[in-house]
């Protein structure tokens, strides 16, 4: 028994050396080493990497694969050795290399990085700096370049699934070829490089980013960094990427930035941060998918959904690479899944520290195994700590003992001193335990292991307490909205006092006066300010706050103030041309323009300094500040020299100084002519002429002003030109729209600006004089580029020319001239308007009805579901009036017309703003009582068919004995019964018949009859259906049985079919004419697509084939037959099985299972496995 003990031993040994390397992924034996190395130089990188099957190695240079058919570089590979040769090297060859292995179970990468030098002070630097430079570079001074930005890419709003394109161009200066910037990617400030997702082109003063396929993982603030030695140039916009269309109605949003954390060999934690919810059910929970690399099949991780961003996946293949893939759930439906992870491999992480090197001498790596005395268990770990704590599970981590033995090792973790169930053999110094109960303390352990035996256990570990649910955060603070720009607001908010591990905050955007909440972002935002772009200017916006964790989104915070979208308030401008307008020898009176920048408000009032000509220190000369843009100086010295300059203040504070006046003496005007016009201003600027506008001199000379000359001249001419020869004696030389609003009747001069700056104001003047007075119901209203001037109660005082100019703009103005004449149009117009008058198609009528009954009528041409109306009868209102939209038709019904009833009859009608009125005069002789009797019954009782029912129609006309003018016109009636009316109708009219009449049959035979009776007589029309043979019942029931849609045959009841194969429904219909053909799944249409191909041959054989099943396609199919007879449906049920794959997946497993005990245990699996087997052949038999 020894022996056989022993012979164990050494073959469980032998298996372990033989199987260990059957199934593993890439990992790299030798990896590659950085070099720095002088420009003209060879450098050879070399790796070596194992795995099976053999990996393939790719190599890339700065994340980017390289193109080897240039000659360039030399690629050798043989067996697991492979190499990257430069022979050589210049300072473009200053990169990070990366190798790259990859098979079937997954990828492993190196990394090394070569700097290029150059002799002596030529050297350049690397953006590599943790490699050792001895060079020192504080006395460099580099060339320094400006970039300019030519074109910058702005905000970007897109959808899911789209693309969008950031691109920018420059100009260099200098524009040196050998010394081009680097342009640097940025979202929220984490460089970008090319990948599956990210597109980069630079090149010739422009540089691209493409992002080919948008998720809300993408959106950000993107920055554009231009990287120079001298310094950087950087320009920034904002990305938005708003959720696609769900696949079902009011389905949530996908799930984000899917990250995996601690990977092991049968395990991954998966978290991802949730969706907003503004019009959305809220989420019920999440599914997580998994997709092994190499194939296209996604299995569902949980059966129920979770309702924490939080997910340990067990049960993985080690050394097989997985994607991972997460959809949230609400009571609406399943959203569409979001971005795939990276590929993971479920590897051991401590794997590759299993080989100990040594050096030698300082030059030789030798690689070695330190081999421990055989048949003995290694030692104990030490320092258990818990490295991560959840709700369900931690993260335990420990040192290993040294053991180099050839026996592979593992560990055992003990919870309470009960060894702890893991799938697979531990083999890494972290592991998590999972199905722990929340809020409760425990105590691990950890014991190693190998064929001889266990260690003893290690030291407990401290008393850890998993976490407990304390729910979502609690609602954010106060929302304050700020200005920003004219198109965007800075939105600032408090933390929310109870943030249960945070994860970020969503914004919600509503205009005033709607409750239409959107998404500002929607991507969780880390920071508590955060710019809302893409606002409309004008608009007034609120805003809200929800803050977000791994359990969901919190309560709303309160809704901020309202805010207009308009710039942010800047210091206006400086004021310039200071002119003299008069003085006296004691003091002058100065005139400046106003600032060409107002900052965005008004600008609020002037601070004006002196000082003596050739000196420099200013004196304030006035307090306080004065609010007009015409200051008379006082104090002065005569004789004096004075130079002056003037401040500009609003709201946002004080702007800069404007550039100081010339020289003014201070001496007496004593000259006869008048002192200069000031503030010269221009408008209507047009291709021929212009409009100046200025006011009259302070100093007047020796006499009155009797007129003005203008003079012009071109730019950079000293020339000047007289535009006029004879004085003109107003202030001014010489389009706007003039329009009568449809609804209000207000009166309305409306102005369009083709230029507008953040601080352009539009200024609205009568007879070139400002309007300051709205005490008339005149009022300005002005919108983005619109602005407009509305006379709420105009009259014959509002005649005049109207004019409009444009702040900071290039003499953008217009002008208009209300006439007399235009102006009586025009109010006759407005009253209209505003006393309208509801058109009416016909006048108050009347029908006499039997009994004696009497209709009142009139139609409108056009009313609302709001209207009202009033119905008098010889002044008296009545009640009881109908009226229908649709037609316009306003109806009352008399009961009993009388004698007493005779008179005036008057409807009024008010609908809006509209009014209508008709009257009807019915005196003496016009009123009569009325009897009715039937003139003739023009028809035969009619059978039709129409859709396997019988349809019964008959025409009868009646009239009055006397008629009564237009009004008592011949009544018409056309009676169509159905089968299902078995008792006598209201009124005058009873129809028999004896049975239903639905899908006939000979059971339906019998005589059918219509009777219309009144005072006098009775008519009464009959259809026999009780005859034999051809008789109408027989043709109707052949008809109907023979002809409609069927299905004859071929369909089962229920299939069963495997995963992967191709599913064909087929069966022959028949009717005439030919069927419809339809299919749907659990009650849906069925599309036809690539994998579902519907297809009808010769109008009889019908099919529905399904391309390459999966357990998605099980489900309940139904078939439906049709035509303009009748039809039917037939249902079939297909069920998708899986066993066999499941069964190929434990067999795998037990390929991969490590024997620890007997062989006999390898037996019973094998049986187990067989007894599987044929059960699962079994049911899918049945």
């Amino acid at each position: 028994s020894i022996r056989l003990i022993e012979g164990v031993r050494t073959k469980m040994v032998e298996k372990y050396v033989r199987e260990e390397p059957m199934v593993r992924g890439p990992q790299f034996i030798i990896r590659l080493r950085s070099h720095t190395v002088f420009e003209n130089t060879p450098i050879k990188l070399f790796c070596t990497v194992e795995g099976f099957p053999m990996p393939v190695v790719k190599w890339y240079r700065d994340g980017v694969i390289m193109d080897l058919s240039s000659g360039r570089y030399l690629i050798e590979a043989k067996g697991g050795s492979h190499s990257l040769m430069i022979p050589r090297c210049s300072t473009d060859d200053t990169a990070q290399y990366t190798a790259v292995a990859g098979n079937s179970h997954g990828q492993a990468s190196s990394q090394a990085s070569i700097i290029v030098k150059r002799y002596k002070d030529e050297e350049e630097s690397s953006p590599y700096a943790w490699l050792p430079f001895t060079g020192r570079h504080e006395n460099i001074h580099y060339t320094k370049i400006n970039i300019t930005f030519v074109e910058k890419f702005g905000p970007v709003f897109a959808t899911e699934g789209e693309s969008a394109t950031l691109s920018a161009t420059m100009t260099l200066n200098p524009n040196l070829a050998n010394l081009q910037p680097e342009a640097q990617w940025y979202r929220d400030d984490t460089r970008l490089f090319d990948s599956k997702w990210v597109k980069i082109e630079t090149g010739r003063g422009i540089t691209t980013l493409t992002l080919p396929n948008l998720y809300k993982d993408d959106e950000g603030l993107y920055t554009l960094r231009m990287v120079t030695k001298g310094g950087t140039a950087e320009h920034s916009a904002f990305v938005s990427v708003a959720d696609g269309p769900p696949p079902v109605a009011r389905a949530p949003g996908a799930p984000m930035d899917i990250k995996i954390h601690d990977a092991n060999r049968d395990y991954v934690i998966v978290s991802w941060k949730p969706p907003n919810t503004t019009t959305e059910g809220p989420i019920i929970g999440y599914f997580v998918d998994k997709c092994e690399v190499g194939t296209e099949n996604w299995t569902q991780c949980n059966d129920h959904p979770i309702k924490i961003c939080k997910y340990p996946v067990s049960g993985l293949f080690e050394g097989h690479s997985f994607y991972f893939r997460v959809r949230a759930v609400n009571s609406s439906g399943i959203s569409k899944p979001s971005r795939m992870s990276d590929p993971i491999a479920a590897m051991d992480p401590t794997e590759l520290e299993r080989l100990h090197a040594k050096k030698l001498g300082g030059k030789l790596d030798v690689v070695s195994y330190n081999d421990e005395v055989e048949g003995k268990p290694p030692g104990p770990p030490s320092g258990i700590h818990v490295c991560e704590i959840d709700r369900t599970y931690v993260v335990l981590s420990w040192d290993g003992p040294k053991y180099f033995g050839k026996v592979p090792m593992w560990y055992y973790i003990e919870k309470a001193w009960q060894r702890v169930n893991t799938k697979v053999p531990i083999r890494s110094t972290r592991y998590a335990v999972f199905d722990l109960a929340e809020g409760k303390e425990y105590k691990f352990r950890v014991l190693s292991a190998n064929m001889y035996g266990a260690s003893a256990p290690s030291q407990p570990s401290g008393l850890v307490e998993t976490l407990q649910l304390k729910g979502v955060p609690s609602a954010p603070g106060q929302v304050v909205a700020t200005r920003e720009t004219d198109t965007s607001l800075l939105i600032q908010w408090a933390p929310p006092k109870e943030p249960n591990n945070l994860i970020g905050y969503y914004i919600d955007q509503c205009v005033k006066g709607t409750n239409n909440w959107t998404s500002a972002n929607h991507k969780p935002h880390k920071s508590t300010k955060f710019v809302v772009s893409g606002l409309t200017t004008g608009e007034t916006y609120i805003f809200r706050v929800q803050a977000i964790n791994e359990l969901g989104l919190s309560d709303e915070s309160q809704e901020s103030a309202p805010l207009s979208v308009r710039a942010a308030l800047t210091n206006p401008s400086a004021p310039y041309d200071i002119a003299l307008l008069n003085c006296d020898g004691r003091s002058m009176v100065l005139n400046w323009k106003k600032p060409l920048h107002s900052g965005g408000t008004e600008i609020k009032e002037y601070y004006v300094d002196k000082r003596r000509s050739g000196t420099t220190m200013w004196r304030e000369i006035h307090i306080p500040p004065v609010t007009e843009r015409l200051y008379k100086v006082e104090g002065l010295t005569e004789g004096a020299v004075y130079q002056f300059h003037v401040y500009a203040a609003n709201l946002a504070g004080l702007g800069p100084a404007s550039k100081h006046s010339d020289d003014f003496t201070c001496k007496a005007w004593t000259m006869p002519e008048p002192g200069p016009a000031y503030d010269l201003t221009f408008c209507e600027v047009r291709d021929s002429s212009v409009v100046l506008e200025w006011n009259k001199p302070i100093y007047t000379g020796s006499g009155p002003i009797t007129g003005y000359h203008v003079e012009y001249a071109e730019t950079g001419s000293s020339v000047w030109i007289t535009a006029n020869e004879t004085a003109v004696s107003n202030r001014f030389l010489k389009e706007i729209s003039c329009v009568v609003d449809e609804k209000s009747g207000d009166i309305i001069l409306s102005f369009e600006s083709c230029q507008l700056d953040e601080s352009s104001q539009f200024i609205w003047k009568k007879d070139y004089k400002e309007i300051t007075h709205f005490s008339k119901g005149l009022t300005i209203k002005t919108e983005g580029s619109h602005s407009k001037l509305i006379f709420k109660n105009p009259d014959k005082e509002d005649i005049g020319t109207y004019s409009v100019s444009v702040t900071n703009t290039s003499g953008v103005s217009s002008s208009y001239t209300i006439s007399a004449e235009e102006l009586e149009k025009m109010l006759a117009l407005s009253y209209d308007i505003r006393h309208p008058i509801i058109p009416l198609k016909s006048e108050l009528a009347y029908k006499i009805l039997e009994r004696g009954r009497m209709r009142f009528w009139l139609q409108a041409e056009e009313i609302s579901s709001n209207v009202t109306y009033k119905f008098f009868a010889n002044n008296k209102e009545l009640s009881g009036m109908g009226h229908n939209v649709s037609t316009g038709i306003i109806e009352f019904i008399m009961d009993h017309f009388t004698e007493e009833n005779e008179g005036t009859f008057t409807c009024q009608i008010t609908d809006g703003g509209g009014k209508a009125q008709s009257s009807l005069v019915l005196i003496g002789d016009g009123r009569k009582e009325t009897r009715f009797h039937c003139l003739a019954c023009t028809s035969n009782l009619l059978l039709q068919v129409v859709q396997q029912k019988m349809v019964f129609n008959f025409d009868f006309r009646c009239a009055p004995s006397s008629p009564l003018g237009a009004s008592a016109e011949e009544l018409v009636i056309k009676c169509t019964w159905f089968y299902d009316v078995k008792t006598p109708l209201p009124g005058c009219v009873h129809w028999f018949i004896d049975s239903q009449v639905v899908e006939p049959t000979d059971k339906d035979k019998g005589l059918y009859s219509i009777v219309i009776t009144n005072s006098e007589n009775s008519h009464k029309r009959t259809l026999d259906l009780s005859g034999d043979g051809e008789s109408p019942l027989r043709i109707i029931v052949n008809c109907c049985h023979y002809n409609r849609g069927k299905v004859v045959g071929g369909l089962p009841d229920v299939v069963t079919i495997m995963e992967k194969k191709t599913l064909s429904l087929t069966c022959t219909v028949c009717g005439d004419p030919k069927p419809q053909v339809s299919w749907l799944k659990n009650g849906a249409d069925v599309e036809p697509d690539d994998q579902y191909v519907v297809s009808i041959d010769q109008g009889k054989f019908a099919s529905l084939t399904i391309k390459g099943v999966s357990m998605e396609d099980s489900g309940r199919y139904a078939m439906i037959v049709q035509n303009k007879y009748g039809g039917e449906s037939v249902d079939i049920v297909v069920s998708v099985s899986v066993v066999y794959h499941k069964l190929q997946d434990l067999l795998k497993a037990m390929k991969m299972f490590r024997l620890s005990a007997a062989p006999i245990l390898s037996v019973l699996c094998l049986t187990l496995c067989y007894l599987v087997f044929i059960a699962a052949t079994d049911s899918l038999s049945q």
